[in-house]
């Protein structure tokens, strides 16, 4: 197992780089701590998870700004204690040796940078970690969506009741790569080292989507034993360049009917492309495998990603895919937060639209917005903002760039219409709050939002149920009993992934959990969040 060793110990800049390049926690001042002492004294602020992946460790943060959140004694009062012994006799100790427990702790964030706690899932139990990890659901807020990457990538202490088998990590890869965060989920796996069949077959599907897949490969010929499929196997013995090889055990494997047909056929053809030349590939399945996929690609039919799992978007990000495609897959990544606004700006700025509609219609308003800006014209400004917002609020992008231009938007008096887009631009930003406090008493029609902005909600008058419950889950003092007993018994990961829930709800209509769910978020420290998520809400709506 010497090479997953080596590749445990030698994660690469460039892979970690470019592994999501934006804030996965759009929380920047969020510094959750444990259950029990919340915010007790100032700690550092940790950076944005993606930020960390960006730059590297040992970056200097800030201090935590004054006025978190606190929990009240009567919310988190510590539990009545029986004597430490009642009597001499040794008790029953459970034994798990480290080498069986230590995969569920790998991360890419260490605790400093995330700012969760090492012991984020330690009064919890796998299965349900796992199956909280796991549900499925539309894409949630994009703070929230932000929360989760962080919760996924952190370095933690494993459950006491994890495994050989991993469970957890494997959960929170599935998760990452369903959200289309291949690259930080086969980085994960990398610092991990896929040293079972259950890892090594969430690498290998990776790989196949980043182009890595002769370092898998590589791999998988040091240890046979760990190999996915005889699909794999005979993939990996004919790009190592063993053809009989390959060839005696795809026959093998047919004759023992332990391979599906269309895998076979597309394995026999990548080998000899003479095979059946005059004949047509078979049909492509409606779910087809990294490996399959990456085969159509060679044998020069590559599938269309747009109907397939989010995850197939990045094979579309190399140079070897068309500008339009790189661009659909661009926009379908960031919308989740698995790619950096500013990778998609690059590619929106690589070059002319040569056609309209569509597509072309975005990149032309990003461009000519773009220019504006630059040039520092109010009324260019002010024309092309309503257009590019447009574009970009119709492709689920609108927080995207607000990340990208709201600093700059700020920069520029505008008036009217346009002004009062740019507030709410600036509401979606990074800055909200100092945006807040500048412009907001020039908007009173945006005085809900701009109170959240500012953490005043709880003085507002709401209007209409979206704003009572928010309104509600920033005067509430405690989390709902429920969160609360999660607390106290230290499953403050296991909260968090709740609340996720409860607000994802919100998203889709259903307002009974949003006031707990951002009392909770405010009570673990994460205020950042809190206000992001209920200014999205408002400014933006529901998800599609």
């Amino acid at each position: 197992m010497a090479g997953f060793r080596n590749i445990r110990a030698s994660v690469t800049t460039a892979a970690l780089a470019g592994a999501l390049a934006w804030p996965l926690c759009a929380a920047a001042q969020d510094t959750p701590l444990s259950a029990l002492s919340v915010l007790s004294q100032p700690v550092a602020q940790p950076l944005s998870a993606i930020d960390w992946l960006d730059r590297g460790r040992g970056l200097a943060a800030p201090a935590f700004p004054e006025g978190a959140l606190r929990l009240p004694p009567q919310g988190l009062a510590p539990l009545a204690e029986p004597p430490v012994v009642n009597s001499a006799q040794s008790p029953d100790v459970t034994v798990t040796p480290l080498e069986q427990a230590g995969l569920d702790a790998v991360g890419l964030l260490p605790s400093a940078v995330s700012g969760l706690p090492l012991s984020l899932w330690q009064g919890s139990l796998t299965a349900d970690l796992a199956d909280l990890i796991s549900q499925p659901g539309r894409l949630g807020l994009p703070a929230i969506q932000g929360l989760l990457y962080t919760l996924l990538l952190a370095e933690a202490d494993a459950p006491p009741d994890a495994g050989r088998d991993s469970l957890l990590l494997q959960a929170r890869v599935d998760a990452l790569m369903r959200l289309g965060a291949v690259e930080p989920a086969q980085a994960l796996l990398e610092r991990a080292g896929p040293e079972n069949p259950a890892l090594f077959s969430r690498w290998f599907d990776a790989t196949m989507l980043t182009g890595a897949e002769d370092t898998a490969c590589a791999a998988l010929m040091r240890a046979p034993h760990l190999s996915p499929s005889y699909g794999a196997q005979v993939f990996c013995s004919a790009r190592r360049g063993d053809w009989d090889g390959a060839m005696l055990m795809l026959d093998t494997a047919r004759a023992l009917d332990a391979m599906p047909e269309t895998e076979a056929d597309l394995l026999a053809r990548f080998m000899d492309p003479e095979l059946l030349e005059d004949t047509p590939l078979p049909r492509a399945p409606v779910r087809p495998s990294p490996l399959v996929f990456r085969l159509y690609e060679a044998l020069g039919e590559p599938l269309i990603t747009a109907p397939l799992p989010r995850a197939f978007a990045v094979a579309d990000l190399r140079d070897t895919a068309g500008w339009r495609a790189q661009i659909e897959a661009a926009e379908r990544l960031a919308s989740s937060g698995a790619l950096a606004p500013n990778r998609l700006l690059g590619l929106y700025s690589e070059r002319k639209p040569a056609a309209s509609g569509g597509v072309w219609d975005r990149v032309e308003a990003v461009q000519r917005f773009d220019a504006a800006i630059r040039s520092g014209d109010a009324g260019a400004v002010g024309a092309s903002l309503p257009v590019v917002w447009a574009a970009m609020g119709a492709a689920d992008l609108g927080v995207a760039f607000a990340s990208l231009y709201s600093p700059a938007l700020e920069r520029i008096a505008l008036a009217g219409s346009a002004d009062q887009l740019s507030y709410r631009i600036a509401l979606l930003g990074p800055d909200y709050e100092a945006a807040a406090i500048a412009r907001g008493d020039r908007h009173p029609d945006m005085a809900f939002a701009t109170a959240v902005a500012r953490g005043q909600a709880d003085r507002m008058q709401p209007e209409g149920p979206l704003q009572a419950a928010i309104r509600e889950g920033f005067a509430a003092t405690t989390p709902p009993p429920a969160q609360v007993e999660l607390l106290r018994a230290q499953r403050l990961g296991e909260a968090i992934l709740q609340t996720i829930r409860m607000i994802q709800r919100a998203t889709e209509g259903e307002l009974v959990d949003l006031a707990g769910g951002l009392a909770t978020l405010r009570a673990v420290g994460l205020e950042d969040t809190a206000r992001r998520a209920a200014l999205q809400l408002i400014l933006m709506g529901p998800r599609s």
